[in-house]
Formats: structure tokens, sequence, C-alpha cells
């Protein structure tokens, strides 16, 4: 009974953080420093060591917190603090407001990643009041929805100062099924600058927009040729390295032959060989096709691919105590893979065993009116509060 009046307060006192943290419009493009502050003054008040890790511009920051003894080990709640943006879409409520109907919570970033940054702030008093052997880290990240720039900063900070945590649960929406392995995240954007001219006098420019269209082109040959590459076996959905063209933008008029072009581009690895596949055969197109025939009545053309943010891939690893522990708390006997990213492969390149799960479905994330259901939430909060066990031991 006594179990039971504490699991309905923990749920409770994360219904009410959520709230807090979906009003805090921590869109990535604006800053998070007011969520972040929320956060440390949460965990600050349950006596963690906290230390917060500023973005370059000093409008962002991550934040990473400590309970327990100081020292290597222990296990690291790791969520992001960036959502995506709701203009263009067509919420039925406030999407900064959080909204309760039939046992769902509506708002942007309930499942994706807020509702599992909620459930670990409230578990926190509970790890606060326990004799801890191993330390309990909160890994608060910013702009994982633009690249994982702010793991890749944390992740640079724990090497800097040789801080090495055993284990990291990253709470992404799985619906608390035990995820060991995904895709990287590739993406680029390349600019085509050729020479503007009439469009009665084709022949006399170079057009940016018709050398994106043949780029482009080849990027989907390319990705044609890449399911054939589909290691044996492969457990992804689709098993293939996917390619895709998110947006273009080129050219100012119909009748002006079009000066500049970007096309923003991803890439889905299964693997670092398939990457440099890709990158090898448009590199190649360019230098040897697509660039030289732009050259030829406009020697001043360029071809220039900015990388906005390479993640690698979680890889699936046969010792993996990150996810024989979750199996343990979970009751879940398999993992899965899935084809979305996390910032779960840069916890890995830092020595890490790491499982991907947590409460809501992607399949609610980034669209309108997105949510997560209540009882995900408590099912997450039965997972959190039985590690307590595996750090006092």
């Amino acid at each position: 009974m006594q179990r039971d009046a504490m699991s309905s307060d923990l749920l409770d006192d994360t219904r009410a953080i959520l709230a807090d943290l979906i009003a805090f419009p921590t869109v990535s493009s604006e800053s998070n420093l007011e969520l972040i502050t929320y956060a440390a003054e949460k965990l600050g008040n349950c006596g963690a060591r906290i230390s917060l890790m500023r973005g370059e511009d000093g409008n962002k920051a991550n934040l990473f917190a400590t309970l327990g003894p100081e020292g290597d080990g222990g296990i690291i709640l790791s969520g992001h603090t960036d959502v995506v943006p709701v203009e263009g879409q067509a919420w039925t409520s406030d999407p900064f407001a959080l909204r309760e109907e039939d046992g769902r919570l509506y708002g942007r970033g309930t499942c994706d990643m807020k509702g599992f940054i909620a459930a670990a702030l409230a578990v926190a008093p509970v790890f606060a009041e326990a004799q801890l052997s191993r330390p309990l880290h909160f890994a608060f990240t910013y702009d994982e929805e633009t690249g994982c720039f702010g793991a890749r900063h944390l992740v640079s900070e724990l090497e800097a100062n040789d801080l090495r945590p055993s284990l990291a649960i990253i709470g992404e929406p799985t619906m608390m099924k035990v995820i060991e392995g995904h895709k990287g995240c590739y993406e680029y954007t390349t600019r085509f600058t050729g020479r503007e001219g009439h469009g009665s006098a084709p022949d006399k420019g170079a057009n940016a927009v018709e050398a994106a269209a043949r780029y482009m082109c080849h990027l989907m040959e390319i990705g044609e040729e890449l399911k054939g590459l589909a290691p044996k076996g492969n457990r992804f959905d689709p098993p293939w390295t996917t390619v895709q063209v998110g947006r273009i933008s080129g050219g100012n008029a119909r009748n002006t032959i079009a000066g500049h072009c970007e096309v923003e581009w991803e890439m889905r690895p299964v693997n670092r060989s398939d990457a440099l596949h890709v990158k090898s055969g448009l590199r190649q197109f360019c230098d040897h096709v697509l660039l030289p025939a732009m050259r030829r009545t406009a020697p001043e053309a360029e071809i220039v691919t900015e990388v906005i943010g390479e993640v690698e891939g979680l890889e699936p690893a046969d010792d993996n105590a990150a996810r024989d522990i979750v199996f343990e708390l979970t009751g879940e006997r398999s993992a899965d893979v899935v084809s979305f990213g996390t910032e779960a492969g840069l916890f890995q390149s830092h020595g890490l065993s790491v499982v991907v799960c947590g409460p809501g479905s992607i399949e609610q994330a980034h669209k309108p009116d997105e949510f997560i259901a209540i009882d995900q939430l408590q099912r997450c909060l039965d997972v959190l509060t039985g590690l307590k066990t595996k750090l006092e031991a």
C-alpha cells in the first residue's frame, strides 16, 4: 500500500514537472537556458553536484548533474531538451501548455522527450535519500534535433575531465521497449554557385538549379545501389542505408538563369563503409562530371557541401550491461533496432554501455497534438525507481 502511494505521488510529481517543461518553448532555434536553470534547481535541491556546459553562443547549455559518490562508474539518464517547431502544424490546443485528455498528456515535447526528463527529475529525491554506492548522473542536452551538438559537447567535456560513467540510458520514446541499435544520421547542405543570365540564352550561363537537379538524381542512383549493399541478417527496417532530399531552394524567376541553389539532404547509414560510398560517389560525380560542365561557361562555378552533423549509429553489442539491466527492470526478453537516430552512439564512442528506452511512441514525435500516455510515464517511473537497487549494491 505504501509503495502504491509513493508511485501515485511520483506520477503526480512527474505530471506537474512535465507541465513546467512543456511551458518552456525550447525549439532548437531558441534558448534552452530557462529549462536548464529549472532542472538544475530541482536537482540541486536534492543535493546533486551541478555542472553547466554552455554552447559557443552562450544561449544554450547542457546540464550534467550527479547524485551519490564521486568517481567513475554509475549510470547516466540522458535526454535532450530541444523540440522541433510547431509552425505550420494544425494543433487543437496550445502546444506549449500541457493538456490532459483520455489518459494522454498533449504538448510539444511530451514524448520527444520531456516526458522522460520529467520522470527523471521526479525520481531524483528518491535517489537523494538512498545510500548509493555508485553515482547516478543526469545528462540533459541541447540541439539534438539539429545535429546532436549538445551531446557532442557533453561527451567531449567528459573526456576532458576524465569522467567515465559505466552505463547510459537514453530515454527516447520507444514505448519502453529495449533498443540496442540504430542507424547513424548524417545531414548536409550542398550549395551550387553558377552564373546568372537571361533565360533566352541558357548556354551563356551556368544554371545552379539544373546542376542541383543532376546532383539529386545521382544521389538517388546511389540510393538504389545501397539497397544491394545491405548486410545479410540486418535487422533494420529498411535494412539498407537510406538517402533522401528534404529541401531545395534556388533561383529567383522563371526567365532567369539561376545563379544559386542549395539542397538539404541526409543519409541514415547502416555502417561507416556505406557513408564513405555515398560521399565518394558524389565527390567523383561533382569533380569529374558536374563541375566541369558548369565551368565550361562559368569558370567561377562552385559546389560546396557543408556538414550539418554526422552522428554515428548505435552498434549492437553482444556484451551490453545497460541493455541487460533494462531487460531485468522492464521484463523484456529481447532488444530491437530502429532507424531513427539518437545521441546513444556518442555515449557509446566514449566507452559506455548504452541502451535506448523511454516512454511514449516515436509515432507521435514531431507531429501536431504530440502526446504521451500517462501509463507510459508510470512504466518509466517503475523502471527508474528500480535502478535504486542497482546503485545501492
